[in-house]
């Protein structure tokens, strides 16, 4: 009797929080990307943290950066309350974040504070050099916040991105059916999203994107990240 009324309780136990942080070069390049994924994940009850290394500020021709960093500030903090997500916003110009040890080290901070058990960034390889440069700091950062604090990352994931698709291949699909309408207002959110800004039809690409790995995955519609090499292995004990 004792042992059924353990597994009744564990069964009717919460599941544990996961803490997400995604980590991007600019405002508004983690939500395109894999806004979707922490929005389905804030809803089932994880936690989910945004950092913007930079507010991207520089991509409004028609204003000065300071004026746009302002609005990109407020749209930023809007899309993050929609998503279910905490949002930080980093010290960085746009277009200068240093690939340095101050960097790696002030991102190494941010993951000891928020303790993600999941960390989501920009694939390596990128014709835009924030992009690039906040790959390599976040994969170090981990490293130096295991070192100095926190040891609980299990999973490093890699969007995709338009700008970051050389050498990309998705490995890792997650279902996101059940909230792309949602995720699609709250990208919206953000001017340039809208193409008022660019002639770069974002939403209409990541949506597309989205029903592309759906289609591969046999899932509606679907994220797809990719991972490190070296952790693309199954050990089986026998074939079956």
């Amino acid at each position: 009797m004792l042992s059924f009324i353990l597994a009744l309780l564990l069964q009717l136990a919460p599941a544990p929080q996961r803490t997400f942080l995604a980590i991007g070069a600019h405002a508004g390049d983690v939500e395109l990307t894999s806004g979707a994924l922490l929005l389905k994940q804030s809803s089932r009850g994880d936690r989910v943290v945004i950092l913007h290394l930079t507010l991207g500020e520089g991509g409004n021709a028609r204003l000065d950066a300071k004026t746009y960093g302002e609005q990109k500030r407020r749209e930023a903090t809007a899309v993050a309350k929609s998503l279910g997500a905490e949002v930080i916003f980093g010290p960085y110009k746009d277009g200068e974040i240093p690939d340095d040890e101050a960097t790696r080290r002030y991102v190494a901070g941010v993951i000891r504070d928020v303790k993600p058990t999941h960390i989501i960034t920009h694939w390596k390889n990128s014709m835009h050099r924030d992009h690039a440069a906040a790959s390599a700091v976040a994969r170090d950062a981990v490293l130096l916040a295991s070192l100095s604090g926190w040891r609980g990352v299990r999973s490093v994931w890699y969007a995709e991105n338009w700008e970051d698709a050389e050498g990309f291949q998705p490995y890792v699909y997650v279902n996101v059916s059940d909230v792309l309408a949602k995720w699609r207002e709250a990208v919206r959110q953000y001017e340039f999203v809208g193409g008022k800004i660019s002639s770069f039809a974002y939403l209409d690409y990541y949506t597309a994107l989205a029903t592309v790995r759906g289609a591969e995955a046999r899932k509606g519609q679907a994220v797809a990240f990719d991972i490190e090499s070296w952790g693309k292995k199954r050990v089986l004990d026998s074939v079956d």
